[in-house]
């Protein structure tokens, strides 16, 4: 109940205050079908979760900092969010395991392959952890990047920029060969999130 309280609230604000403009709704209707998909995105604003969540249209797990889970409202809330907490500072095998039972159940999972939000709107490099995820999890990617979400709410801003148009393009889903999914290698791992930073990279504003 909770996660759709926030989905409906989140679009509305976004479609009345931030112009959201939704671009390849057909691919991702076409992900639906597929089940448990990776969804992968740019990340230059706090708004990028619920951003990307309500432009999926689908119940989606993400990844938010444990610390976020140990008190007050957000300690609350997020759990019923369905957020899954993660540990930035060191490997956390729990969160990994908790991400490929979403997508294996059939579940939409999103990730932000460069680990923080940019500090210019600059694309960073991705972190090998999507390419782990991806390698164990099999699952298909389908690559999301948002435009104007870092001038509606830049990371350090207090306040949001109203009425600044945020459009969301979707790419072509990644299907990896088997082969790519064998490595073991955190070469190899970087391999895989390179694959995925590059294809967010090549989504054009429309």
């Amino acid at each position: 109940m909770w996660y759709w309280i926030g989905f409906t609230l989140s679009l509305l604000i976004f479609r009345c205050f931030f112009l959201l403009k939704i671009v390849g709704k057909n691919k991702i209707r076409d992900s639906w079908k597929v089940g448990g998909v990776l969804l992968v995105a740019n990340h230059t604003s706090f708004f990028d979760p619920p951003i990307v969540g309500v432009s999926y249209g689908k119940k989606t797990a993400f990844l938010a900092r444990k610390t976020l889970f140990k008190k007050g409202f957000f300690g609350w809330l997020y759990p019923k969010l369905n957020a899954i907490p993660v540990d930035q500072e060191g490997s956390d095998m729990g969160s990994l395991k908790r991400i490929i039972k979403e997508l294996k159940n059939g579940n939409p999972v999103l990730i932000f392959p460069e680990g923080q939000r940019s500090t210019d709107g600059e694309i960073l490099p991705g972190e090998a952890g999507v390419g782990l995820v991806i390698a164990k999890s099999k699952a298909p990617v389908l690559p999301i990047r948002i435009f104007g979400a870092y001038e509606a709410f830049p990371r350090g801003s207090k306040f949001p920029k109203l009425f600044t148009r945020i459009t969301v393009n979707v790419g072509d889903m990644i299907k990896f060969e088997e082969n790519e999914l064998k490595t073991k290698t955190r070469d190899g791992y970087q391999s895989l999130s390179d694959r995925v930073m590059d294809s967010i990279a090549v989504i054009k504003d429309p």
